[in-house]
């Protein structure tokens, strides 16, 4: 069995499940924002946060550790090889606005959401909130996309 071959297709898969699920959560959410309606909004935000769970950090770990482990299995130091170190660098930063933005912000929605799913009246906090995650969420998906340039042309100079 081709090792480099195999991680090479998990860390794909990683990369298909990461971003089409931060692609199709955001608009998911964007969409269930749009309507104002409280239970189709609540439904939606428990949805983004349970599949965030899932799919994104399910796709975090495949491509990571299909990633760096093709990387040191194959001696790439993938600090100094400009193309894998771009790809790393983009892909924390966008780690750290998960982590530090985006989940504590969605967390707090989700509790939101369960209080006035049954309710008519969102609280303008939850709207705040919401504008804070379109923005960091756009930056955080923007920052992988760029990786498929780095990922695929691999540029040297």
């Amino acid at each position: 069995m081709d090792t480099y071959l195999l991680l090479k297709s998990l860390h794909i898969l990683g990369i298909v499940l990461f971003l089409g699920n931060i692609i199709v959560s955001g608009w998911w959410k964007f969409m269930a924002d749009r309507t104002r309606n409280p239970a189709i909004i609540a439904f939606a935000q428990r949805q983004v946060t349970l599949t965030d769970y899932v799919f994104t950090l399910g796709g975090v770990l495949l491509v990571l550790g299909a990633g760096l482990g093709n990387a040191i299995l194959h001696d790439m130091d993938y600090l100094s090889v400009k193309w894998l170190a771009w790809g790393y660098w983009l892909f924390m930063v966008s780690g750290v606005i998960w982590v530090t933005v985006l989940i504590p912000v969605q967390v707090r929605q989700a509790r939101m959401a369960k209080t006035f799913a049954a309710s008519s009246e969102i609280p303008e906090s939850y709207w705040r909130l919401s504008n804070i995650w379109g923005l960091f969420g756009t930056l955080a998906t923007l920052l992988p996309l760029f990786n498929i340039y780095w990922m695929v042309f691999k540029p040297v100079g």
